[in-house]
């Protein structure tokens, strides 16, 4: 009954998930700035200013990583614990949240549409929310559990004396690693383990678990052995990230092989690792072993395509999508073929599938073109710093070239709007253009102009 009249006080026109998604992200991040302005939040005896509160919060529930401020020493022990918590949330929130809003998209569909996209997509019944939500929160959890189990015994055998030292950095990381959030503890993130197998490794397959997706891994745990059986978004997803993940390390290997300030002066086994790393963490991943400002302008070029691309949908990354840009490549590929529609596979895409992720990439597109323009003018940055950080921001990757502390507010505030808008707006969007889909009762006169 208290539900029940509790829903009743909702304004229709926010009651909807599509409108609610962004408000609770943002009810989110402001309570998570009123927890990190708190004295205890900060380390010392002076309170944590608002703009690092803010800054910190939405990155964290955003699960960007980029941060004004050294985690590890501006933040006190309960600090760190709300930042942690905070990007715990945002992590297991988004996946949940976006399930959840795409069976309330399936509900307004006709029941033979629903039973069509139950038998295809696997999707489940408004009625298998609250057990999908506990098989969501038991794989985050598990899989933080193994990482952080596994780095906790490395620090404490080579690099922490104290093992409530060694286990809290293990489980930080962990965390930080599965959410694809890139805070450290360490000032220099990962820099200190840069070519360690014990610690990249993990922590690398730890980002790209996190970032294919729940639905791809549920569909996985299913019939991971049967490709042929997988839909079209599991197919896109897996050997698109693989794809990505294997251009992108031999891109880093062959660019930076020679670069001291990378991989010039490591042993080949540690360049392999960093170079695993350098595919994985552009994708959403934000932890680094060594500095970005240092690495060679077109690793820089091929990191901001990696950024924009993102990860899976409905996963801890951000991004326009895997599945959103390999659909885009398809429609330029059937264009050229000249073919009435687009297919992948032996399954045809409806022209509302196309036209959504057309206009998510136009957006992203735009989104992060205009903050870097903002960024230039605002802090005077130069342009391929002010792109990687604003790419950074809109994907929520969390990588830096160090120019994210060196911001000025106005500056800050861009990026905190790229933040925000990259983890719930893509989502938001695509979810609206099918709430809004109606049937017309007439047909305009079609008119061709010029294309091209």
């Amino acid at each position: 009954m208290v539900s029940s009249s509790w829903r009743w006080r909702i304004p229709p026109g926010i009651a909807h998930p599509v409108r609610l998604l962004p408000l609770v992200f943002l009810g989110l991040i402001l309570v998570g700035t009123v927890l990190l302005l708190m004295p205890f939040a900060r380390e010392g005896d002076s309170a944590p200013t608002f703009m690092d509160a803010f800054f910190t919060a939405t990155s964290a529930v955003t699960v960007t990583g980029l941060a004004t401020v050294d985690t590890g020493t501006y933040w006190s022990m309960i600090g760190q614990i709300i930042i942690l918590v905070l990007v715990e949330i945002g992590g297991i929130g988004i996946i949940a949240l976006a399930t959840i809003l795409g069976l309330f998209v399936g509900g307004r569909l006709g029941l033979r549409t629903q039973m069509l996209a139950q038998v295809d997509m696997h999707v489940v019944s408004l009625g298998e929310v609250r057990p999908l939500f506990r098989r969501v929160t038991v794989t985050l959890v598990s899989f933080q559990a193994v990482t952080a189990l596994i780095l906790t015994i490395r620090y404490r055998l080579v690099y922490f004396d104290s093992l409530p030292e060694a286990v809290w950095h293990g489980v930080f990381d962990a965390v930080m690693a599965f959410n694809n959030a890139g805070f450290s503890l360490n000032s220099d993130s990962l820099t200190r383990y840069a070519g360690d197998v014990a610690v990249i490794i993990p922590i690398s397959v730890a980002v790209f678990i996190g970032a294919v997706g729940f639905p791809v891994l549920a569909e996985l745990y299913r019939g991971w052995r049967r490709p042929s059986r997988w839909t079209i978004h599991t197919r896109l997803t897996v050997w698109g990230s693989l794809m990505l993940f294997a251009i992108g390390s031999l891109a880093f290997l062959t660019i930076e092989w020679a670069n001291p300030a990378t991989l010039g002066n490591m042993p080949l086994v540690e360049k392999v690792v960093t170079a695993i790393e350098g595919g994985i963490m552009p994708r959403s991943g934000g932890l680094q072993s060594f500095d970005w400002n240092h690495v060679e302008a077109e690793t820089q070029g091929i990191a901001v395509v990696m950024m924009f691309i993102g990860g899976g949908s409905a996963s801890t990354a951000g991004g326009i999508k895997v599945t959103t840009f390999l659909l885009l490549a398809f429609v330029i590929l059937a264009e050229l073929r000249g073919d009435p529609e687009v297919q992948i596979g032996r399954r045809s895409v409806s022209g509302r599938t196309v036209r959504t992720a057309v206009s998510i990439a136009l957006l992203a597109v735009m989104l992060v073109y205009g903050g870097t323009l903002l960024l230039m003018l605002m802090s005077g940055a130069s342009y391929i710093e002010a792109l990687f950080e604003t790419t950074s921001a809109f994907g929520t990757t969390g990588l830096s070239t160090g120019l994210t502390p060196e911001l000025n507010a106005p500056s800050q505030l861009v990026l905190i709007v790229l933040m925000f808008v990259g983890r719930v707006g893509t989502i938001a969007a695509a979810s609206a253009f099918v709430l809004r889909r109606r049937q017309p009762r007439y047909h305009l006169p079609e008119e061709q102009p010029i294309i091209g």
